[in-house]
């Protein structure tokens, strides 16, 4: 590119997340920043975008090559507000995270981190989201700072196909026992979730989700094996749903 490319970064995690501030140090060496991310943490929305209560953003700071705003909505909300409202066109780039918690396997579904960067990819962006397997906000990014920023890197200088985005899964190790950079497939997994039943002041019942995530396939080939492994794993992935194998038994049923 002849010009600075134009990077918009969010997160699920809030503006104040540690692992936001991290990914824009890692980020504003290669071209002109955007950051656009929700004002409280939205993990576990999804794909959700606001459509019952009004959006308001926020502009925090202006300065060359960087400008960072904050929205009331979901990641989803940010990525379409910064695309029509903020920027009025669309990034060259995006990059959502780092998340707090890993987004290996099934835990994709659930992801704000990963709906903003499916979010860019569907607008024709190259995307690529940034997850470290530790929950802490105190958590320690600094050993994947080398691998975020060649991924970063490889990912402006060649772009990613159509439709197409990474899930990037960072093991909390120190950087001395990463082994390096693994592409594979998404894990088999699930959660296996239990409702705690509790009683508030007033006598009435509610209920706290908990639960417990649970591999259901042990390949060599997967992102669960790879971080057990010391290794990032680089999953691509994309938004067609479409089950392609399914598509001619299912076929044959009407034939």
């Amino acid at each position: 590119m002849d010009r600075k490319p134009l990077i918009l970064l969010t997160n699920d995690d809030s503006i104040k997340a540690p692992g936001l501030r991290f990914l824009i140090e890692c980020v504003r060496p290669f071209g002109k920043v955007v950051v656009v991310a929700p004002d409280r943490p939205q993990s576990g929305t999804a794909h959700a975008v606001t459509v019952n209560h009004p959006l308001r953003i926020e502009l925090l700071k202006k300065e060359k090559d960087y400008e960072e705003y904050t929205c009331n909505g979901t990641p989803a909300d940010c990525v379409k507000l910064a695309f029509k409202v903020i920027l009025k066109k669309r990034a060259d780039f995006l990059f959502s995270g780092i998340n707090h918690g890993a987004n290996s396997s099934i835990n994709i579904i659930y992801s704000g981190t990963m709906a903003a960067v499916f979010e860019g990819a569907m607008a024709g962006v190259s995307s690529a989201g940034f997850s470290l397997a530790d929950y802490s906000m105190n958590a320690d990014f600094k050993p994947s700072a080398v691998y975020i920023k060649k991924i970063i890197s490889e990912v402006i200088k060649n772009k990613l196909p159509q439709g197409v985005c990474l899930n990037v899964n960072i093991p909390a190790i120190p950087a001395k026992k990463i082994r390096g950079i693994k592409v594979c497939r998404q894990a088999e997994g699930t959660w296996q979730e239990d409702f705690d039943e509790r009683t508030d002041p007033h006598g009435h019942k509610y209920y706290w989700m908990t639960g417990v995530f649970v591999k259901t396939g042990h390949g060599k080939d997967a992102d669960e094996w790879a971080l057990e492994h010391n290794y990032i794993a680089v999953v691509p992935v994309h938004f067609d749903f479409t089950a392609n194998k399914a598509l001619k038994p299912i076929s044959d049923w009407f034939s």
